[in-house]
């Protein structure tokens, strides 16, 4: 079949751009995701993230693992992706952050122009459903619905305290004038209405809406295989379901939305990367670009467990068990209760160091005990805080395990590779530890989980480096910028190749300092406009 733009990947960036290509009647619009159509319970309801989280068993969800890490005492990673319509916007807290502005502007400052961060809040802006209203920096009426949580736990608000017992302000909007403090999130969560309370990922807030669209085309379960080339010009995705192998032709472009990990490793596959890395796989240079692949940054996370005789939280037991019952027949009534929680339901930005312009640490505060992802549980109940370095140094790469398309790609963060992350995450490691350890949480303390007393720097860094892990923001892989290793212009398009863009997480060149979902959502609506102005 032959359609105007074909986009590979229905994830956070696929969605919204299928969407907003698709408004405009006189073009054909064809979408192929890998998994399916984003709309199952687990999904909608937020506390489904526990039961697709861990990879056990892969609900949607890619359920990666990087190569082993020297960083992190030879240990391998876990990078869970959403597999859906959706894509992580259908398997993650939820959490509505930004970043600084401050981000936005050094993307400008290293060529890529038209990405500051006033040039950029218009596309947030209109993106963003918020329940609070429209204001110079929110927008009310967007797809993608953001609301304040529905019925957060009382620990959570004991959180913000402890922080302000540690001169942490409090702050009503991450997203607001000054990202510094402590505060509750805002989700991507419906409000009111027949779905109040459940998650509103990038498929429910743009897609699902308008599937009916004679000109959208949506094909789920198909795993694209790779970019259809004639010369330099990208005509198509070739794709493979239960039915066999197909292609989707491109009159227009051809877009890549596969995030940081499916977009470099569709590239590779189809001959456009560096050379050493194709020739490893038998892989013939069609285009060589030696930036793919490259370029990749995470937040390296640690999360500080203790447990609690408090209840009034996730937690296992056969009591819990059964109120877990209640709090599902709850959500069903009337989407408040645990079910509706993301989890992780206040936070805060706090730097290092007061002389910092901006935060550099970003903790996430979760009314359960959290360990390897979900993947080790604990009986009995309890409460966490992760703890990320917002901008680090380390750089790792994307790159084929294998030239079956099928199979995962080999991702290598290099995590702790740059001593300065080790550095900072031990700062924060240690902050976190005093903030939990302040008499706003007294009544819910009762054991530290894996630390004890106070550690020496040495064995706080023994600590990280045996449990530390990502906290899912893989970005960069297929950078964009204006030099040599940059795989994409400033206009999102390939480097040296025709009708073919990136449009996802993969293409910023640094990491913002905060979740990278709304980023995301926010490249998708500029690409759109640069796509429709082409």
């Amino acid at each position: 079949m032959r359609y105007d733009y074909v986009i590979a990947g229905g994830g956070s960036a696929g969605c919204a751009l299928a969407a907003r290509l698709s408004e405009d009647p006189s073009k054909t619009v064809c979408l192929i995701e890998a998994g399916g159509e984003g709309r199952d319970m687990l999904i909608r309801a937020p506390a489904g993230i526990i039961g697709m989280l861990s990879g056990r068993p892969r609900i949607n969800n890619w359920a990666f693992e990087t190569v082993p890490q020297q960083g992190l005492g030879g240990r391998k990673g876990y990078q869970p992706r959403g597999k859906a319509l959706g894509g992580s916007s259908a398997i993650n807290a939820m959490l509505y952050v930004r970043g600084h502005r401050s981000d936005y502007d050094e993307w400008a400052d290293l060529g890529c122009e038209g990405w500051s961060w006033d040039e950029v809040l218009p596309y947030f802006r209109r993106a963003e459903g918020n329940e609070r209203g429209t204001d110079a920096l929110h927008g009310g009426d967007g797809p993608l619905k953001v609301s304040n949580q529905r019925s957060p736990r009382p620990i959570a608000k004991a959180f913000i305290e402890a922080c302000a017992e540690n001169q942490i302000r409090a702050s009503d909007d991450f997203n607001g004038p000054e990202q510094e403090g402590a505060g509750y999130f805002q989700v991507t969560q419906f409000a009111g209405g027949a779905r109040n309370g459940e998650r509103c990922s990038t498929a429910a807030a743009y897609l699902h809406p308008v599937m009916q669209r004679t000109n959208l085309t949506v094909i789920t379960r198909a795993h694209a295989t790779g970019i259809v080339l004639d010369g330099k010009r990208a005509t198509g995705i070739r794709y493979r379901t239960r039915k066999g192998e197909a292609v989707a032709q491109a009159s227009c472009e051809v877009i890549l939305c596969g995030g940081a990990f499916g977009s470099p490793q569709l590239l590779l596959l189809s001959g456009i990367g560096p050379a050493a890395e194709l020739a490893v796989h038998g892989i013939p240079v069609v285009h060589e670009l030696p930036g793919v692949g490259k370029n990749l940054q995470d937040h390296l996370d640690f999360i500080v467990g203790w447990r609690s005789k408090d209840t009034d939280m996730l937690g296992m037991s056969p009591r819990g068990a059964l109120g877990f019952l209640r709090h599902i027949a709850q959500w069903r009534r009337d989407g408040t209760g645990l079910v509706a929680s993301p989890a992780a339901e206040s936070g805060a930005f706090v730097k290092s160091d007061p002389a910092l312009e901006r935060p550099d640490l970003q903790l996430q505060f979760v009314i359960g005990l959290v360990e390897n992802h979900a993947r080790t549980l604990h009986y009995g109940f309890g409460f966490s805080c992760h703890v990320c370095i917002l901008r680090p140094h380390s750089r790792g790469e994307v790159g084929l395990a294998s030239a079956d398309p099928l199979a995962a790609p080999r991702i290598d963060p290099r995590f702790l590779s740059d001593q300065r992350d080790a550095e900072l995450l031990l700062k924060g490691v240690r902050i976190t530890r005093q903030v939990l350890a302040s008499p706003a949480l007294t009544r819910y303390r009762h054991k530290e989980m894996h630390i004890a007393g106070e550690p020496s720097d040495a064995d706080l860094m023994t600590h990280i480096r045996t449990r530390a892990d990502t906290v899912y923001h893989p970005v960069g892989s297929c950078r964009m910028g204006v030099d040599e290793m940059a795989v994409v212009d400033p206009q999102l398009k390939v480097r040296g190749l025709e009708a073919l863009r990136v449009v996802d997480a993969s293409v910023m060149p640094t990491l913002i300092g905060g979740n990278t979902n709304a980023p995301t959502i926010m490249i998708a609506e500029k690409a759109a406009d640069m796509i429709r102005a082409a």
